[in-house]
């Protein structure tokens, strides 16, 4: 595989920027969260960009759909931990609604990656 062509993936393209924008509204999330909720909540986010990243790098598919799946996992996480934030009111609930759709894109896009990915070594 091509190095850094995950790069030139939709898919990436958009857990990246999403990621970015998770650390920017954690930002505002109240200093004892530090630790907490915005540590854990910004890690799943990367990771999710990371994974796939990572996958890439292994140079296998099988490998690469692996860690595609577990990009896929952190995605689900970052999901679940923006519902938290929601309901913690540290996320107004239109900033929610628009993470949370995209979150739910990425997922789809990553199942639809995974499946790819897995056909071609079925």
């Amino acid at each position: 595989m091509t190095p850094e062509r995950y790069k030139e993936l939709d898919v990436w393209k958009k857990a990246y920027d999403l990621a970015l924008r998770v650390y920017r509204v954690t930002e505002t999330f109240p200093s004892e969260e530090r630790f907490g909720l915005t540590q854990q909540l910004r890690r799943a986010a990367v990771a999710v960009f990371a994974n796939i990243a990572e996958g890439h790098a292994r140079g296998t598919r099988k490998d690469y759909a692996q860690f595609c799946v577990v990009a896929r996992a952190s995605q689900a996480e970052a999901r679940a931990l923006l519902s938290f934030a929601r309901d913690l009111v540290l996320l107004e609930e239109a900033e929610w609604q628009e993470l949370d759709a995209d979150y739910a894109q990425v997922g789809r896009m990553l199942n639809g990656l995974v499946t790819a990915l897995r056909r071609e070594f079925a």
